[in-house]
């Protein structure tokens, strides 16, 4: 009989992250069919946890078949149609990446751009919205490229002041870090489960607020990507259950369990947890005489953080090294960042201080010749 025997790794890189053993027991339990009432059951759980990580009081709160890329492409294709105006707030890869995706589906796209590493100011988005008076504006919270978390309320206070609709990629950050899409005037968010919610990569949680809502039944025409489209996967999740696509069962099963344990250990906890991984994380690493590519601690994502390559260090080579001999898995830059600066996650189960002591130990023998 074959079997896969994968290497033992321990996901320090910025997704996957590590998965709960009981997230694995869980994907082998026997699937239902496709409209099963126990699979609906499991859906509601899904979506009344997503509901308290998200900060959210929307009824639209639903998961797609797609890793967060899904998620990001539903966004702009649900809630920008073609020829409507989007503005996007990009200081890294991944906002590139949204305003690519607009602009394959025929929005006029304006780029806000900034230096990788850099976040935007409320003057600064007040001055580029009251110029451009977009329909929609798109922002990434939590920059997994640079390491950087944007403060949503700088871009979203003057976007419904030009009364355009907001849309943040919350990739990185859901499940890790508040949220608090309600409070922070995000109309549409998106995100994944390989990252924060420490489950396997495949599907990406999507919320919508009553206003998008309203504006998504309200579009001129349908949306280009069926498989996408937002009002056909509500009916099947909720009531009439219309057939639209065959949901993968098992990884429904495992996100509602690594759901679970994020409930019992409690989301503030959660989220207390990471931070003090994270300052842990950066005490040792100053201790060694490295430095954070983000100055401002403020300004730093808690469970992805991003460190200076040292002056005459290899980065691949380091890289390679804590594979071969400790079994870590981390991320080098790219684009502008390429070569400068180490990527390492601190998510889910190996969000800890001592678990954060064990790399930085780690990663100083390999940073040894």
């Amino acid at each position: 009989m074959s079997v896969v025997h994968p290497p033992r790794r321990l996901l320090f890189g910025p997704g996957p992250s590590q998965v709960e053993p009981r997230v694995y027991q869980a994907m082998a339990q026997p699937i239902v069919g496709l409209r099963d009432p126990y699979f609906f059951e499991i859906v509601e759980e899904i979506r009344t946890d997503l509901r308290v990580l998200f900060g959210t009081h929307n009824s639209f709160v639903h998961v797609l078949t797609g890793s967060g890329s899904y998620g990001m492409e539903a966004a702009v294709a649900n809630f920008v149609e073609p020829g409507q105006k989007l503005v996007v707030f990009s200081a890294g890869f991944f906002g590139d990446r949204i305003a690519e995706m607009a602009a394959r589906h025929g929005a006029n796209v304006f780029v806000c751009r900034k230096p990788w590493g850099e976040t935007f100011s409320e003057a600064e988005a007040r001055e580029t919205l009251g110029r451009e008076i977009p329909q929609a504006v798109a922002f990434v919270h939590a920059e997994t490229s640079t390491g950087v978390l944007q403060d949503p309320k700088a871009i979203t206070a003057a976007a419904h002041g030009c009364g355009a609709l907001t849309i943040m990629d919350c990739v990185t950050s859901l499940g890790a870090i508040p949220i608090n899409v309600d409070a922070s005037g995000v109309d549409v968010a998106f995100s994944c489960t390989q990252k924060g919610l420490s489950c396997p990569p495949g599907l990406s949680p999507v919320t919508a607020s009553p206003a998008a809502v309203d504006r998504l039944r309200a579009r001129k025409t349908p949306c280009p990507v069926w498989s996408l489209d937002l009002k056909l996967i509500a009916d099947y999740y909720e009531e009439p259950h219309r057939y639209h696509h065959a949901a993968p069962i098992s990884s429904f099963y495992a996100l509602r369990e690594g759901l679970a344990a994020i409930r019992e250990e409690g989301a503030e906890a959660r989220f207390a947890r990471h931070q003090r991984a994270h300052d842990e994380f950066v005490r040792r690493l100053e201790a060694i005489h490295l430095s954070m590519f983000v100055p401002e601690p403020t300004r730093r994502i808690p469970n992805l953080n991003t460190v200076r390559v040292p002056e005459g260090i290899d980065d691949v080579h380091t890289r390679k090294r804590l594979i071969a001999e400790f079994g870590i898995e981390i991320a080098g830059g790219f684009g502008p960042l390429a070569g400068k600066i180490f990527r390492i996650g601190l998510m889910g189960p190996l969000a800890t201080e001592d678990n954060a002591a064990m790399f930085v130990g780690a990663l100083a023998h390999c940073l040894r010749d």
